[in-house]
């Protein structure tokens, strides 16, 4: 059992700078924190997974609660992702276990999946205002009730993709819930997409502690440096340059994606 009071500089670094990017950018913590935890600190891929979903329930939770009170949170849609996606976190942490078990073979399957969802995180970061304005001229808006069966699979989707690399309900879930829901706010479709990251990272995360993918000295470290980082960035956040970040944040991801392909 890890000393949950060892205190590692490295971490709460590490933990401090993703924390700043994520208040900075809104790019997910999962698609900076698990490549720099496997590729920078040499965790295991399943380790680094488990313990960053843990990691992103906490910090979302804070989140959530912000946009629970300024009532930017469609609790309909949340319903309707955690529909999908809680019974297909579960489904993939029964399989891990049950035909992978926690080792080498989980290992290589959870870095192909965390290096193809960088990869496509990051086509989803440059991307995402093309596609949006290709479905607002391509497609009519979607009813709230017609949207009922694509959320619930975004939803099972997402869990999945989720619990296998602690990547994608960020940029590639809220690109589909922008298109699903074009007559909605974005304010409320990105507290919405936040409410529901965190029971399903809570499930997944809690899952992987159980089959032995958790550190929890690490965990504590990066929640000490992600906390101050998160709440600076997102101060910042107004005065970032937007057109510069994204492409430089798409072009570490892809970079990340290939490296853990083969790694």
């Amino acid at each position: 059992m890890p000393n949950v009071a060892a205190f590692d500089l490295p971490h709460a670094v590490a933990g401090l700078l993703v924390g700043f990017l994520v208040g900075l950018t809104g790019v997910g913590g999962g698609s900076l924190m698990t490549p720099l935890l496997v590729l920078v600190f040499g965790v295991s891929p399943a380790t680094a997974v488990g313990t960053d979903l843990l990691y992103a329930a906490i910090t979302k939770t804070v989140g959530s609660a912000v946009h629970g009170v300024k009532e930017t949170v469609d609790w309909k849609i949340v319903r309707r992702l955690a529909t999908g996606s809680l019974p297909a976190a579960v489904v993939t942490l029964i399989a891990l276990n049950t035909f992978l078990r926690v080792g080498k073979d989980a290992n290589h399957l959870i870095m192909v999946v965390l290096g193809a969802m960088l990869i496509l995180t990051a086509i989803g970061i440059l991307f995402q205002r093309r596609l949006l304005a290709y479905g607002a001229t391509h497609h009519p808006p979607v009813l709230s009730d017609h949207a009922l069966v694509p959320t619930i699979v975004l939803g099972a989707v997402l869990g999945v993709l989720v619990t296998m690399s602690s990547i994608g309900a960020g940029a590639i879930g809220m690109t589909v819930l922008l298109m699903l829901y074009r007559r909605l706010p974005v304010l409320r479709l990105i507290g919405s997409d936040i409410a529901h990251a965190v029971p399903l990272a809570f499930v997944a995360g809690f899952g992987h502690w159980i089959i032995g993918g958790v550190d929890s000295t690490l965990l504590l470290n990066l929640l000490m440096g992600s906390i101050p980082g998160v709440i600076v960035g997102s101060l910042l956040a107004s005065r970032a340059p937007d057109g510069l970040l994204r492409p430089a944040l798409a072009f570490v991801l892809v970079l990340s994606g290939i490296k853990l392909l083969t790694h």
